[in-house]
């Protein structure tokens, strides 16, 4: 009897492909299309679980642009507590699809959000990435300035690219009930008031994230034609939810779109790729031992764990068949400076504090 099972790879199949093996030695889970090389120009944004992808990338040699380095002389943890060396811009964390949609079409002038600046006792911050001005700005004016010169490293960032790398990280946000506008945390959590007259919860459907990727896309394929996208999902669990769900299955129903949006367009888009190191992570292979004691943080062995993924199958695309189960030689200049650290920075775990 034949059947359309006959044939297949052991990969197609769980006991031969999970069960007798350890998420160590998972082979095939990532096959790029178009393997990065590290020449090309490559640049990272999402949630906090993407910063580890930019600071490893890093290390092993590959080239990721920074549109918005430090001043000179500030570097690691002092400057990461800035907002730099995170991401390839001075953005913060980018959460939710429709938050990265806003911030494209302000840098190029196709949206211009309500209003910008939040205040707490006397200073200002930028409503848009509050977190990297710790101790705010003296003006409202101040925040304007600094966003002007922001957006306009986003759009060099933009048009300089060759692969976005961009970690889903959220559903849920909060908007500006007039405007629309979406910010990267609550009101009255970091920074500015929280008033139910002004802002509103949302929690983004499969479809509205979806149309929000495309109508991005076609953006930025307008202003840089060669780009290609590689999409990843966070494994980190939510914090806290602001919907009526338990946090468990609210963060089922998050982590569920966003890897369902991830995964039909990489299908769907030659240019379009699919990382999954939130498969890796969140396996019943792992079983959990991948996480710190919170049950949310990933620990030093799960990023190492993915990120070797990442970075195996890369050099096996681009004909370097001799990769080691440690990955890709390390970049030892980079890893000697002061810059590394593998510290996340994210705004959402302040969430915490109002857990009474």
């Amino acid at each position: 009897m034949k059947s359309p099972y006959q044939g297949l790879s052991r990969d197609a199949f769980w006991r031969t492909g999970v069960s007798v093996k350890s998420v160590e030695s998972l082979s095939n889970v990532y096959r790029p299309k178009t393997p990065v090389k590290k020449n090309e120009k490559v640049i990272t944004l999402g949630s906090c679980f993407a910063q580890h992808i930019a600071r490893n990338m890093r290390k092993r040699g590959y080239t990721v642009f920074d549109s918005e380095p430090p001043p000179k002389g500030l570097h690691g943890l002092a400057a990461n507590k800035f907002g730099y060396e995170l991401f390839s811009a001075r953005t913060g964390n980018v959460y939710v699809m429709r938050q990265l949609l806003q911030l494209f079409e302000e840098a190029f002038g196709v949206w211009t959000p309500s209003s910008i600046v939040w205040e707490k006792s006397g200073r200002y911050f930028d409503a848009m990435r509050p977190s990297v001005e710790p101790d705010g700005h003296v003006s409202p004016e101040a925040v304007t300035k600094h966003r002007k010169n922001h957006l306009a490293n986003v759009k060099i960032m933009f048009k300089t690219a060759d692969v976005f790398i961009f970690t889903l990280g959220l559903t849920e946000a909060w908007m500006h009930k007039d405007s629309g506008d979406i910010y990267p945390t609550a009101p009255g959590t970091i920074a500015g008031e929280f008033n139910d007259s002004q802002y509103v919860f949302k929690n983004f459907t499969f479809l509205e994230i979806y149309e929000d990727f495309m109508k991005l896309k076609a953006h930025l394929k307008r202003v840089n034609p060669k780009l290609r996208f590689i999409l990843s999902v966070s494994p980190v669990p939510l914090t806290a939810t602001a919907t009526d769900q338990h946090v468990l299955t609210a963060t089922t129903y998050s982590k569920s779109v966003l890897r369902g949006v991830a995964g039909q367009l990489a299908s769907e888009n030659d240019d379009i790729d699919y990382f999954p190191s939130f498969d890796i992570l969140t396996s019943t292979l792992a079983a959990g031992k991948l996480y710190e004691k919170n049950l949310r943080s990933i620990s030093p062995e799960g990023v190492g764990i993915a990120m070797n993924t990442f970075f195996n199958a890369n050099e096996v695309g681009n004909g370097n068949i001799e990769v080691t189960s440690e990955g890709t030689p390390v970049n030892s200049d980079y890893l000697n400076s002061s810059q590394d650290s593998d510290e996340e920075f994210c705004e959402d775990v302040l969430l915490e504090a109002f857990n009474k």
